[in-house]
């Protein structure tokens, strides 16, 4: 069982993405704009955040800039998640910030199940 923040400012896809988490056993905590975020995971790493890019106050790039420039949290590993109008330059982008992976809404669940787990199994001591 893994902690993983969600983080998104649409009510409906929080939902979604905490439902399909906790039904994998996961423990789910969320936060619906950037500087929630920081807060949120300054005060309690979690093991995954899923993140997505356009949010308020400070976008999902400045969050995993911020993440991935922490040495206290730079281990954790980020999902981001972008509307598929999005162009591949925003995804270099976000891999720049130190975007582990990269999901494209609407998503399916399968694919977001497994680059949620393959970034926890990659990021097990045991591995």
């Amino acid at each position: 069982m893994a902690r993983i923040l969600v983080v998104d400012d649409e009510p409906d896809i929080v939902r979604v993405v905490v439902k399909i988490m906790e039904n994998r056993g996961h423990l789910v905590a969320t936060a619906h704009d950037g500087v929630e975020a920081l807060e949120r995971i300054q005060a309690d790493p979690p093991d995954v955040i899923i993140l997505d890019l356009n949010l308020p106050r400070m976008d999902g790039f400045e969050v995993c800039r911020r993440v991935k420039g922490d040495p206290a949290t730079r281990h954790v590993p980020v999902v981001m998640m972008t509307a598929a109008y999005v162009s591949i330059d925003d995804a270099k982008h976000g891999q720049e910030h130190g975007a582990d992976e990269y999901v494209v809404k609407p998503f399916l669940r399968e694919v977001l199940i497994h680059n949620v787990e393959r970034l926890l199994d990659r990021a097990s001591p045991a591995s």
